[in-house]
């Protein structure tokens, strides 16, 4: 289809190593975008062999989104981008969260990464009129007993999108959002690698499957195409209908 045809146009993926990220940047490059990634490994060697992670075609960058002092830099260098994806993400188990070195970690790459990468590549977003896609999750819309940092930076992700959405549309720059469900990454694997509680996770979606990076990718494809041209400020819900009720 036409307008998911990504020729000529340059992607980038924040957390694009692995996971959803790596989904993602697959995603567009079989739609013919030129694609690069970034991780917080040395080089694309370092992947090698590692569950998630495919960098086949993809050029990488180390870049550690805990530093800030080091994005503006990266974006800089970069160059141009016509479809910019925040995919960058972590969290914390074991109570981790519920004190305030651990607190501090998830929000910093969660939350703050996202507004300080946005804000580096806004000059490039603007001269490609380019698209902006934050990948939040459904933490943005439910509590999360184990993870409150968790919870509270992707309701911040999500939050920030509409806001980016709002006022950046003015300026020709598209800003959307992802929520993603339950997808089997390396993130989620203390669940879905665990038979018991990969079970009691999908008695919770009505499609009655765990979700694939691809899925997630597919929606991406979507919001950066002009088949979203008058999509502004969104984060969809994409979950098997995990939080319908």
């Amino acid at each position: 289809m036409k307008h998911l045809d990504f020729s000529g146009k340059r992607c980038l993926v924040i957390g694009g190593s692995s996971g959803i990220g790596n989904g993602i940047a697959h995603e567009f490059r079989a739609q013919g975008a030129a694609v690069h990634v970034t991780g917080t490994r040395p080089g694309a060697a370092d992947y090698a062999g590692s569950d998630g992670s495919d960098l086949t075609g993809l050029g990488y960058t180390r870049l550690d989104v805990t530093l800030p002092e080091t994005i503006e830099p990266f974006a800089a260098a970069f160059g141009a981008v016509d479809v910019l994806v925040l995919c960058q993400g972590i969290a914390l188990y074991k109570r981790q969260e519920f004190t305030r070195e651990g607190y501090d970690k998830v929000v910093a790459v969660n939350l703050d990464s996202v507004m300080y990468c946005a804000l580096a590549f806004k000059p490039a977003l603007l001269a490609a009129r380019g698209s902006l896609i934050v990948i939040s999750s459904v933490a943005a819309h439910i509590a999360m007993l184990g993870n409150p940092a968790y919870a509270a930076s992707k309701a911040g992700a999500k939050h920030l999108t509409a806001s980016l959405g709002e006022s950046w549309a003015r300026e020709g720059i598209r800003v959307n959002g992802i929520a993603p469900g339950h997808v089997r990454t390396k993130l989620t694997a203390v669940t879905f690698d665990h038979p018991q509680r990969r079970a009691k996770a999908l008695e919770d979606v009505p499609l009655g499957r765990i979700g694939t990076p691809a899925d997630i990718g597919h929606v991406a494809l979507f919001l950066a195409s002009p088949l979203a041209a008058y999509v502004i400020g969104q984060t969809i819900t994409v979950d098997g209908g995990l939080t319908l009720s």
